[in-house]
């Protein structure tokens, strides 16, 4: 696989060569120009006669064109929507910088259209463009319409190719009702709930089937019952048969009425679970609720309670109906309500098929996520996890041994499982079967017919190798999953079932998004700078990196918003995972981004990452686990929120000066070295303090390096080694080309270089191996000369080592915070398992780190602004009532407005209890807000007090005062 936006380690190059896959076999074709093949049989592969039209955006567009390119396929087109973050007015699309050719750039107001109407007149856009423009495929990418079996079936009838699954099978695996159907009829284990509310819902007003064939002959629907269905299954034949006609047969009040009523009996079926409610056609986390939070862990709630939170049903299905935009007039509003798995893992098995045939290439872990959006992938394998048993078993660690064992089965379960499903819905393109595991069971839970973002994690550890039936000396090798799709569109069933074959041990891959601290979306930001890739980076960003081809200068990338966060894909490769884990740390540290009113989740990925490093990178977190971190890293702030490092310098200062107070010397060359070491220990730890996703990572990283005694924090590291790790940390490491803010300064790092050679002469006079700084500490403190040498270098030695350790158990500081606010309590267990603190997962605590994180813009005491940028809704849906009127009084934790921020929609909650005095926004619904931007003039129910800043300075040195008793 050839980097397509930045560059792709050499590695790869250089690991294929060295393969026997690969040795001296002039029938083995690897180019993607299989047109151009020496071997008969490759050639009638080739592809170089498709020409796509590719109707998708962000990393997936560009991607496809370099791909194609490297087909040999030199008529494709691209679709730009005006809505586009770097599509005109806001800049120049960079798939433009490559594709200079007009003729092949198309332009929409909207890639999908804002309503079923719009979606309809795009589809034709579409198709009238392609046939138009001598196109005569269509690739959609990940988003948009890839998934939409309507779009798929009109491409399809009019003559074209669809890149991906066919109508078929978009219909029986893309809608998520039909796909749990499926799964159950070839024995797939499913998430236990319920899959056709609707059909419940037509159910409640038409009760036999002589009501419903009535009903049906009424709305003239073209329905054929055959007298073996059952009432269900009519049901929905006549409701499929409205959405052919475009009419409705129950309102959506009817509907959540019949939602609440389900809801409610899986709340009595189902005690102390919680339960979700998903969208049939949603993706990528949007259409999706949770309910019933308030019984969790309630094993025997009262009729009262289970009431109370199936109450909150209707208010969900609206949001997630509106969400996914399947609240029109005819619009299939099927919603499923599953039994929500709470400690659970999200696996998924990347699934390839030509319709007779389906290959599973291994699962991907994608249980770091936020707002059902996946933020971490990484590879999960057959390969990796034997090897990393083998590990365990050298290791005798029976625990995690077992646990990795387990791990295997359920993967090889999901593995077998899925190409049973894919050949059961005739799978004839690249797809993802999704899962949610529990212990060593797994539940299958939707596919995705399309290619998936993180698809490149497969791409990383396993590549294709189709083989002639007739020679298994002649074969091609793939390692693009998107090539893949395009020989399918060409070839389908001419291609032969290939083999997996395994390249690198494992990858990662990090969703580098425009949110803010506490992962919350946001969006109008410009990104004026991005430093370039590093070597063994992979970095698939649209090409918004690569320099205008005529000035050379960066282009500003606006992050408008209008589709989703994504900026980014990182990506990284190894020989096993913490391998893949250290090298993806790397990237992420030598990352720079700058901007105007930018925020990304760039600090984050770098903390969460470190802290895997830090515990065990082969840990099991569930998709519970990102949630309570974050609420951590807040209590990791609010505390150091309470230290003034320079205060805490000077008086350590003062400490020292009473010490030696009876030396004059010896206190004034203390003062003195302590002063030259001021900025090398201060400038680190501020930066640490100020950020603390930077700090979460740092203390996993060192939390074997340091114990605490009686109170007191005792070094098991050299101080200074640490010191210098933590300049590598934070990026700070001398650079020429960087300026002095971001590096050491040189005078700190000349000092620092010279205490860690001294201590490197004494590790190699003493025969230390290691660094093993506890024992030369000792030996140090002797009075009597060791290591051979006289009495007066001895004495010169040990003063060296006071003056070099002197004033660094100010790092210590560091460390207390993480004593303070039971950091290493989130820990990762023997058997795998990460254990959370059960505090961490109380929802005030969580609501009130998210404002430590990001505290809200400023205001004043009678106003009520935006928490952020996006698009402002004052109903929870269209003809409901607004969440607020003028005079109106609201509650702390009442619902004031949505905010719809990068496709995703979020209800403001009231900061405090008041009364609306006047609404100021002007415009309704889908009207543009800013960040800080006052909605309503307000009287609150009680009064703000300020703090005064002299009183908080005073606190903050108190406390520090207190702080430095643990290190001095």
């Amino acid at each position: 696989m050839k980097n397509r936006t930045t560059q792709l380690n050499v590695e790869i190059e250089t690991m294929e060569q060295n393969t026997d896959l690969y040795a001296n076999n002039p029938l083995i074709h690897k180019d993607r120009r299989l047109g151009q093949a020496s071997s008969e049989w490759v050639r009638s592969f080739g592809c170089e006669d498709l020409k796509p039209l590719i109707v998708c955006r962000g990393p997936i567009r560009k991607e496809a064109m370099d791909v194609y390119e490297e087909m040999g396929i030199t008529h494709y087109g691209i679709l730009l929507s005006e809505k586009d973050s770097i599509v005109y007015p806001n800049a120049l699309s960079p798939e433009l910088k490559q594709l200079t050719d007009n003729s092949r750039v198309h332009r929409v107001p909207d890639y999908s259209g804002a309503s079923k109407e719009e979606r309809v007149e795009r589809i034709q856009q579409i198709i009238d463009t392609a046939h138009d423009n001598g196109y005569d495929s269509v690739f959609a990418g990940y988003g948009f319409m890839a998934e939409d079996d309507e779009f798929v079936a009109a491409i399809e009838d009019a003559g074209l190719k669809f890149i991906g699954p066919c109508s078929g099978t978009q219909r029986a695996a893309g809608k998520k009702d039909e796909a749990k159907r499926t799964a159950l009829e070839v024995n797939v284990s499913v998430t236990p709930g319920i899959d056709n509310v609707t059909a419940r819902t037509l159910l409640k007003k038409h009760k036999t089937r002589d009501q419903l064939l009535a009903l049906a002959k009424a709305e003239d629907l073209s329905v054929d019952d055959d007298g073996k269905m059952s009432l269900e299954e009519l049901a929905d034949v006549v409701l499929f048969a409205s959405y052919d006609k475009g009419i409705d047969l129950f309102s959506i009040e009817e509907l959540c009425a019949q939602v609440e009523a389900e809801c409610a009996d899986m709340f009595k079926n189902y005690p102390g679970a919680r339960i979700r409610l998903k969208a049939i056609g949603g993706g990528g986390g949007k259409g999706q609720r949770i309910l019933g939070a308030s019984l969790l862990m309630n094993k025997q709630p009262s009729d009262k309670q289970v009431a109370e939170a199936a109450a909150d049903a209707p208010g969900l299905v609206r949001e997630i109906l509106n969400e996914v935009k399947a609240n029109g007039v005819g619009d299939n509003k099927n919603v499923l309500i599953e039994l929500n798995i709470e400690q659970t893992r999200h696996n998924e098995i990347q699934l390839l098929g030509n319709g007779k045939w389906a290959i599973a290439l291994g699962g991907r872990d994608c249980s770091l996520q936020m707002h059902e959006q996946k933020l971490l992938e990484i590879s999960v394998t057959q390969e990796a996890l034997t090897a990393e048993i083998e590990k365990a078993k050298k290791a005798k660690n029976k625990a995690q041994q077992k646990a990795l064992e387990s791990d295997l089965k359920v993967l090889k379960a999901m593995e077998e499982q899925s190409e049973r499903f894919g050949a059961a819905v005739g799978l004839d393109s690249a797809s993802t079967f999704e899962c949610i595991v529990d212990g060593d069971r797994h539940y299958f839970m939707e596919v995705n017919t399309r290619i998936q973002v993180e698809h490149r994690v497969t791409e990383l550890v396993y590549s294709l190798k189709f083989v002639n039936p007739d020679d298994k000396n002649d074969f091609f090798i793939v390692e693009s999953l998107v090539e893949a799709m395009a020989l399918l569109a060409m070839h389908k069933e001419r291609l032969p079932k290939p083999e997996r074959i395994p390249r690198f041990g494992a990858a990662a891959e990090a969703r580098l998004n425009a949110t803010d601290c506490s992962l919350s979306p946001s969006a109008g930001g410009y990104i004026r700078y991005w430093s370039k890739p590093i070597e063994g980076e992979i970095r698939d960003d649209q090409g918004i990196c690569i320099p205008n081809p005529d000035t050379n200068q960066f282009m500003r990338y606006h992050l408008a918003g209008a589709y989703d966060s994504n900026i980014a894909l990182l990506l990284t490769k190894g020989e096993d995972r913490i391998d893949s884990y250290n090298h993806l740390s790397t990237v992420l540290r030598r990352t720079v981004l700058r901007g105007s009113n930018l925020a990304t989740n760039l600090e984050f990925h770098y903390g969460l990452c470190n802290w895997f490093i830090g515990n065990n990178v082969m840990a099991k977190p569930t998709t519970r686990f990102v949630v309570p971190y974050l609420t951590l890293v807040g209590k990791l702030k609010e505390e150091a929120l309470k230290l003034d490092i320079v205060f805490a310098f000077l008086s350590m200062k003062k400490h020292y000066a009473k010490q030696y107070a009876d030396d004059a010397d010896a206190a004034k060359a203390v003062s003195e070295t302590l002063d030259r070491k001021g900025t090398l220990l201060t400038r680190p730890m501020e930066k640490l303090l100020n950020d603390p996703h930077l700090l979460s990572g740092w203390l996993s990283l060192n939390k074997k390096n340091f114990e605490i005694k009686n109170g007191k924090v005792v070094w098991l590291r050299n101080p200074l080694v640490i010191l210098e790790e933590t300049y590598e940390y934070l990026n700070m490491t001398w650079r020429e080309d960087a300026p002095a803010a971001e590096v050491i300064w040189t005078h700190d790092r000349d000092l620092l270089n010279n205490a860690l050679e001294f201590y490197a002469q004494l590790r190699e006079k003493f025969g230390f191996e290691k660094e093993e700084f506890v024992k030369l500490n000792d030996i140090l403190g002797k009075a009597k000369p060791q290591g051979g040498y006289d009495a007066d270098t001895w004495a010169k030695i040990q003063a060296a080592h006071v003056g070099y350790e002197i004033g660094n158990e100010l790092l210590g500081l560091l460390c207390m915070v993480a004593e303070k606010t039971d950091f290493y309590d989130l820990k990762v267990e023997e058997d795998l398992e990460v254990t959370i603190p059960d505090y961490l997962h109380d929802p005030e605590l969580q609501a009130a780190m998210k404002k430590v994180l990001v505290p809200p813009p400023a205001t004043k005491a009678d106003e009520i602004v935006t928490p952020g940028g996006g698009m402002y809704y004052a109903q929870e849906a269209p003809g409901m009532p607004p969440f607020v009127t003028e005079g109106m009084h609201f509650d702390k934790g009442q619902p004031l407005f949505i905010l719809e921020v990068m496709k995703m929609f979020n209800k403001v909650p009231a900061p405090f209890s008041g009364t609306i005095d006047k609404i100021l926004i002007e415009g309704g619904d889908g009207t543009i807000v800013q960040k800080g931007q006052p909605l309503f003039k307000v009287t609150p129910d009680e009064k703000f007090v300020e703090v005064d800043p002299k009183e908080l300075a005073k606190q903050k040195q108190a406390i520090t005062g207190e702080y430095l008793k643990a290190v001095l």
